[in-house]
């Protein structure tokens, strides 16, 4: 075993302040009413552990800048159950048909036009007109926001200019700040995270940033 496996290693009957549980499914319908009371969570995702919380929840995703000692001027993604969500929160009919699906569920953050129909909130990411959606190929954080009727807003659990976490060990100092950290075990992607794909120019696309 290597020392980040030890290192990364964590027991589920080991919990600090009763918030550590498994990510497992059956564990979720706590997480979706801790999402629907404004609080933020710690998850694991496909590819590394996140901070989410409702983002259409001012309250919450301000609270996930404070936790990550973030400037508000740096943006959130988010994170949709299925495919077809993200058409509530982003515009998607001038997209190929079939992009999406190809994309998704998977290590893949699409930067897509807002629009005037987009039912986030304002304040999430403020004076953009674009937003970054993640699908994570993760059935735990997928039965959440789907559970939440929302999306979540998505960020790396870590703090600020801080390296990525692949497990709760790497944010133990935040633990504190979540309603719940669930332990996936050591992610075994790296820390290289999403592969983030600008799309919202009709007709062309950027890589933003190489990940996964």
């Amino acid at each position: 075993m290597s020392w980040e496996s030890r290192r990364c290693n964590t027991s589920v009957a080991m919990k600090t302040k009763g918030v550590v549980v498994p990510a497992k499914e059956e564990y979720a319908d706590d997480a979706i009413i801790g999402i629907k009371e404004g609080k933020v969570i710690a998850v694991p995702t496909d590819t590394l552990y996140g901070f989410a919380c409702d983002a259409c929840s001012p309250e919450a995703v301000n609270r996930i800048y404070e936790i990550k000692g973030r400037k508000q001027t740096s943006p959130l993604a988010i994170c949709v159950g299925d495919v077809l969500d993200i058409e509530h929160f982003a515009v998607t009919d001038y997209l190929p048909h079939g992009l999406l699906d190809n994309l998704l569920p998977g290590p893949v953050t699409v930067v897509l036009s807002r629009g005037e129909s987009s039912i986030l909130e304002k304040s999430l990411n403020p004076g953009l007109d674009s937003i970054g959606v993640r699908v994570p190929d993760s059935n735990f954080i997928r039965a959440i926001a789907r559970g939440s009727r929302s999306a979540l807003a998505l960020t790396s659990a870590n703090l600020s200019g801080q390296p990525s976490s692949v497990c709760i060990r790497d944010f133990e100092n935040l633990w504190e700040h979540c309603a719940y950290v669930y332990d996936g075990g050591l992610l075994p992607l790296g820390r290289a995270g999403s592969t983030v794909v600008d799309l919202s120019v009709p007709g062309k696309y950027k890589i933003l940033r190489p990940g996964r």
